[in-house]
């Protein structure tokens, strides 16, 4: 319990005073009746000390400010449900699994569809019941599914939620649980017998070991991924995992991986399928159009130091959508370090100022841990 709060608290960048004001300022939004400052100010520590344990009705309240579940809270491991016992039981559950890609299964992507929405305008936090909720029902659906007919549909929207819900955990700090739910999603892609699931939880998976300070193994595992029957990867997720090499050989960093980011880079941009579009009807876990590939160039230039890196940048700005303020988040991030290179120190801060907001807005513990790297450069 001690390491469980009191780290998810302290990788947010919240004192335990500040904890109190959250928890106390969510509960007069919804009505909810919690005790006093001074109660909480003791319950916050000895929760964290191990002294006592957190209840559901305060657990209900710290999961979606913390972005966290209720094992991350409590420190425990996460554990799955009991299966069902009796065989009549069971039959009951496989017989309901057979009929569910037919009747639920465009009812599972729909919910997967708004969360991802709710996700880029709001962040991640607030979504974690939701999201465990969500994958807990298609978890159980797979699990007494029998037939690959049945299974793969399933399968296929377990796939898709479980890298959104990754990419959030990663988001909201939650490494551990980043990983596990990429491993959900490539067993998943692989009942689901889809490369592009695959190759695209892997990728994302890579992230995670960038931001864990194993960046070269993170474009081995990239590069793996690109690799999974890349005959079968639709040209969008081929520029994709380009754009994504090229990122991570950038943070890897030296005079071997600049041309290595360089010519991911190029693979990308002509791989990129000149449609319009900005989602491939196969896979919808993906946003790429030439306008995020502008952005995500820009990030790679910007890491090598390239001084073009600024035209990228701002026509990236100029023709952003609002409603992804994350990766708005990330542009401003992104035009702070290239200022700095240049020496050019109040258009740093005034864009550090920004990117700081928008992080804070979505409540993204990644974006505010860059924030703080770069603002210890200024």
């Amino acid at each position: 319990m001690a390491k469980g709060l009191k780290a998810i608290r302290t990788a947010r960048g919240w004192s335990q005073d500040r904890l109190i004001h959250e928890m106390r300022r969510f509960a007069d939004q919804r009505l909810l009746d919690i005790a006093s400052a001074a109660s909480l100010k003791t319950y916050v520590s000895e929760w964290e000390n191990g002294r006592r344990t957190i209840t559901d009705r305060y657990a209900a309240i710290l999961r979606p400010l913390l972005g966290a579940t209720d094992a991350e809270l409590r420190g425990d491991d996460e554990t799955p449900e009991p299966q069902a016992d009796g065989y009549a039981d069971l039959l009951s559950r496989i017989d309901a699994a057979g009929s569910l890609s037919q009747s639920m299964v465009p009812a599972f992507l729909a919910q997967t569809e708004l969360l991802r929405t709710m996700d880029r305008q709001m962040g991640a936090t607030g979504l974690v019941d939701q999201m465990n909720g969500h994958l807990a029902a298609m978890e159980e659906a797979l699990t007494f599914a029998v037939l690959p007919g049945a299974r793969r549909p399933i399968a296929t929207a377990l796939a898709g939620a479980s890298t959104l819900a990754a990419w959030q955990a990663l988001d909201a700090g939650a490494v551990d649980r980043a990983w596990r739910r990429y491993e959900l999603a490539k067993k998943a892609a692989q009942d689901a017998e889809s490369p592009l699931y695959l190759a695209h939880a892997m990728g994302e998976q890579a992230y995670v070991l960038a931001d864990a300070g194993r960046p070269q193994l993170a474009v081995e595992l990239v590069r793996d991924a690109q690799r999974t029957h890349p005959e079968r990867q639709s040209p969008r997720l081929r520029a994709w995992l380009s754009a994504a090499e090229a990122e991570l050989c950038a943070a890897v960093g030296g005079p071997e991986m600049e041309p290595a980011a360089r010519a991911a880079l190029e693979r990308a941009t002509a791989l990129l399928p000149d449609d319009g579009e900005v989602r491939d009807a196969d896979m919808l876990s993906i946003f790429l159009n030439t306008g995020h590939l502008s952005r995500w160039r820009g990030n790679v230039l910007a890491k090598l130091g390239d001084a073009s890196a600024m035209e990228e940048l701002y026509a990236s700005l100029r023709s952003a959508d609002e409603t992804f303020v994350r990766a708005n988040s990330g542009i401003h991030c992104d035009l702070t370090q290239a200022h700095l290179a240049r020496g050019e120190l109040d258009d740093a801060r005034s864009h550090l100022q920004k990117a700081r907001l928008l992080a804070n807005r979505t409540g993204s513990v990644r974006y505010r841990r860059r924030v703080e790297l770069l603002t210890g450069r200024l």
